[in-house]
């Protein structure tokens, strides 16, 4: 059985550290497992379940009623996750009942530009309408916070997971992704497929970067184990990716296959940290990477037997494997449904955005029937994604109960009885995250600026939070670029640290992000009201001119 997430991550996480030798109990984002779940028997409670204590073992027996009463076609749908194009949620609506999909994600182009979180909710609640023989419908979202953001507006405006490894605050971290579960809980999601548990190589890596905790697999197990634990008590359920890790990578997997120079096994006391800290916090998925191995270059990890079993073996995994998007560059494009039949058979439990929702299902189906692929290991698979939903139903439901049935409001600032602020907790993210990379730690004040270089809604929000701290904003005033190209006395980054390296300006900050919340703390920074305190969780050339302000 796997452990309650209710316990404290960060006690996992030492352990998990302490221990060399030991093969810790994985859990892992978005990727499935081979075995059937350890069957407990759902006991009525004589009080209603806290959300921290309810986890899928207890509703495997429900989950396989639920499952041996699927036909064929219902079987071979509930194991993908489908997407669609464009802002007609009915075309969603249809995919999912015609094919009998067991969920679907919505990406950034079913929304409306510049969406409100009302807008996002009549999208969720078209789709959770779409129920079948008990199995609640997966709703899913890209939503890791900074570059992976896929609501925009219609949710909190949260930083990326770097920024949150630099308030080197356990504590902060699991507050704060429990608000952003909470956030998405409210808006109608049930799963967010974050975090992100690849361990970064810094400037060289083109599509992690600031989506990663750090360079130091050990500090960025305990990141991944906390955020793990915050998710799953804002009611989501969580996924770790992108198994066996994507950082120290050099290709962009959306674009083409990324190869790793190490197995799996060579990365065990490295890059599986973070996935292994994940399973031990109780993390229901992990998301298998598009990554090619040593010995297996030209396939994907997706599609690769051994990588599952690996995930299974080496982290003790018994949750939900899901793939990483199968419509990526990386997985031959024009298989029509046969990429998802490769990866339920190697090991998926869940397959992620077939190129052809439909024309995946019907292969799965026709795959089942002519034995190609196993009826008996389908159920074992749907098995272990129903018992999944069922608990974050309940999870969710035991939370609605304890607000006494209230909304949280989404985007607002206001949140269930009992809960954090979400502004407060942002801004105290935003505040401790603040990095120096040159300079002092605390400014010298200033009380009025100039910006230059950067995006014109960087500047428009800088700008606006330069005046609610009180600064002036005029060709007179101490000049802060948003570029590294632009001269200027301080330097302020809102992405990856490293694209500041080569500023000229005398003091440099970064603030990991662009949010509101964010260039607030820059503001307070910049007036000489805030001591910017944020330590650096990646080296790189230049690097070394950051002071320690921790």
């Amino acid at each position: 059985m796997r452990p309650r997430l209710g316990i404290i991550a960060a006690t996992a996480v030492l352990a998990l550290i302490g221990c060399s030798g030991g093969t810790p109990g994985p859990q892992s984002e978005k990727t499935g497992e081979a075995g059937a779940p350890q069957s407990a028997q759902k006991a009525e409670p004589e009080k209603a379940a806290e959300p921290a204590d309810i986890d899928s073992d207890d509703f495997a027996d429900e989950a396989k009623e639920i499952v041996e009463s699927f036909s064929d076609d219902e079987l071979a749908g509930s194991l993908i996750i489908g997407t669609w194009s464009g802002t007609d949620t009915q075309t969603g609506v249809n995919l999912l009942k015609n094919n009998n999909l067991g969920g679907v994600i919505v990406m950034a182009d079913n929304l409306p530009e510049n969406p409100t979180p009302d807008q996002v909710k009549s999208v969720t609640e078209a789709v959770n309408a779409s129920r079948s023989k008990g199995q609640p419908v997966s709703i899913g979202v890209d939503q890791e916070g900074g570059p992976v953001s896929r609501l925009g507006t219609g949710a909190l405006p949260f930083p990326p997971l770097m920024a949150l490894s630099a308030t080197q605050d356990p504590e902060l971290t699991q507050t704060a992704t429990k608000v952003q579960g909470q956030n998405l809980t409210d808006l109608g999601f049930t799963i967010d497929f974050a975090p992100d548990a690849d361990v970064t190589t810094g400037e060289k890596d083109v599509a992690i970067n600031v989506r990663s905790a750090g360079d130091d697999h050990k500090a960025a197990a305990e990141v991944v184990a906390q955020a793990a634990t915050g998710y799953h008590l804002g009611g989501v359920a969580s996924s770790a990716k992108h198994f066996p890790g994507h950082g120290r990578l050099h290709v962009d997997s959306h674009e083409s296959l990324p190869v790793s120079k190490k197995s799996i096994k060579e990365l065990e006391d490295t890059d599986l940290l973070p996935f292994k800290s994940a399973v031990k916090a109780g993390i229901p998925m992990v998301m298998m990477g598009h990554i090619g191995l040593p010995d297996a270059k030209t396939t994907p990890a997706t599609l690769n037997e051994k990588a599952y079993q690996s995930l299974r073996d080496m982290l003790d995994f018994d949750g939900v494997i899901i793939t990483d998007a199968l419509n990526m560059k990386a997985v031959d494009q024009s298989q029509s449904g046969k990429e998802t039949v490769k990866a339920l058979s190697a090991g998926a439990d869940l397959a992620l955005m077939p190129p052809d929702s439909a024309a995946a299902q019907k292969a799965v189906a026709k795959a089942m029937k002519d034995g190609e692929l196993k009826k008996s290991d389908l159920q074992k698979k749907a098995q272990r994604v129903v018992a999944m939903q069922l608990a974050t139903a309940e999870t969710q439901k035991a939370m609605t109960d304890d607000s006494g049935g209230g909304d949280s409001g989404s985007g607002s600032d206001s949140g269930p009885a009992g809960s954090e602020d979400p502004q407060k907790v942002l801004t105290d993210v935003a505040e401790k995250s603040l990095t120096v990379l040159k300079g002092e730690c605390a400014f010298e004040g200033t009380d009025s600026i100039s910006i230059v270089g950067g995006s014109e809604k960087e500047k428009s929000e800088l700008t606006k939070a330069a005046k609610d701290a009180g600064l002036t904003v005029d060709s007179g005033g101490t000049s802060v670029s948003l570029s590294p190209d632009a001269s200027a006395e301080v330097a302020v980054g809102t992405a990856a640290p490293w694209t500041m390296r080569n500023t000229s300006a005398q003091s440099a900050v970064t603030a990991y992000d662009s949010n509101p919340n964010a260039l607030k703390a820059v503001a307070k920074w910049l007036k000489g009201d805030l001591r910017a305190s944020g330590k650096l969780p990646v080296d790189y050339d230049g690097s070394d001119k950051a002071p320690d302000c921790s």
